[in-house]
């Protein structure tokens, strides 16, 4: 019977076999929201156009908590000197923000990060290696004649864990300093989005296991991620208790674990960390979790994370926290389903 088909509806022959993420050019301006390049979520259009910051976090036990961290869309968690680890919070919507930080400085690998979100970085000075790198990235460093303008000294803690800035301090450091607050014309995002409604994206991708609770594998602050089935969100936890931000605790929609080779700056304790070349990792949302490998264009483009079949990776729309791991610790790695 040929009439047992059903002809495609208008919709099917505007956008035909749509694939379960949102392209580019989909992001269109709605009511005044717009995707947000960090979420995939609707967002006001006036934040969500506008480069984000990512700002150098502190996270030793005497700058805690940090201040702005529960509103960034993006975090990116990776090792410096010493076991310690510092913190990257890429975040759009931080103009009411009193306070953010303790801001601390830079390193080499992070003007990588902040370059691959078109964001504009904020720092507190930087290691001698890091030096040259941050001519490639448009940066607020409160080392130099800016920093006046852009951070000041709380009195409730001890130096150097008393570095903060604020929204209207920012702003008022890149319009001073004369960035470009509008996204460069090639910038087409970072990450692909699941569209409302898609659900489950891990079900059916090879090698996928239950991943209820997820561990990094870090010495000093030991860092976890529990999952909650009841708000399908990743609960964050470290130092033997909640991670608390100054607006609550941490949780997050997806988690990346992303191993890089590394070692050290000569016979420093500076970590070496290389960003370019592609290694292996895992991606962790809604309970589950499978392998990934990543792969990063060009020496500024967008890392690009894949599953076991090459499939780019599509992420829940929502925040995302990404911890860069020594592909040498990868067997510190945990992921376990329920008990």
């Amino acid at each position: 019977d040929t009439h047992s088909e059903t002809p495609p509806t208008e919709a099917e022959k505007v956008h035909p076999a749509q694939p379960p993420y949102y392209l580019p050019e989909e992001r269109v301006e709605e009511n005044g929201l717009i995707r947000s390049y960090l979420t995939g979520e609707m967002t006001d259009a006036a934040k969500a156009n506008r480069r984000p910051v990512a700002v150098m976090m502190s996270n030793d036990k005497q700058a805690l908590p940090q201040y702005g961290i529960n509103r960034a869309g993006v975090v990116y968690e990776a090792p410096v000197e010493g076991d310690m680890n510092r913190y990257m919070s890429i975040i759009e919507d931080f103009d009411d923000l009193e306070r953010i930080g303790s801001v601390r400085s830079c390193r080499t690998y992070y003007t990588y990060f902040a370059r691959e979100f078109d964001a504009i970085y904020a720092h507190y000075g930087q290691s001698t290696f890091a030096k040259p790198y941050l001519n490639n990235v448009d940066n607020i460093n409160g080392l130099e004649g800016i920093g006046s303008v852009a951070y000041y000294r709380s009195s409730d803690r001890k130096a150097p864990h008393n570095a903060y800035t604020s929204g209207p301090r920012l702003q008022q450091s890149i319009e001073k300093l004369g960035y470009s607050q509008i996204f460069d014309t090639s910038y087409q995002g970072h990450y692909l989005f699941a569209r409302d409604g898609v659900t489950d994206l891990l079900a059916d991708r090879p090698g996928v296991m239950a991943a209820d609770t997820v561990k990094p594998g870090y010495t000093m602050n030991k860092a976890y991620f529990q999952y909650d089935p009841e708000d399908g969100l990743y609960h964050r936890y470290q130092y033997g208790g909640v991670h608390q931000g100054n607006e609550g605790p941490i949780t997050v929609k997806n988690v990346i674990f992303q191993c890089c080779q590394m070692g050290h700056y000569a016979t420093t304790e500076y970590l070496n960390i290389n960003v370019h070349a592609a290694e292996c990792g895992f991606f962790i949302t809604g309970g589950q979790a499978i392998p990934i490998s990543w792969e990063k264009d060009g020496e500024f483009g967008t890392t690009h994370y894949y599953d076991l079949e090459h499939n780019e990776i599509v992420l829940n729309q929502g925040k995302t926290w990404v911890c860069i791991i020594p592909t040498r610790d990868f067997d510190k790695i945990e992921i376990t389903g329920k008990e």
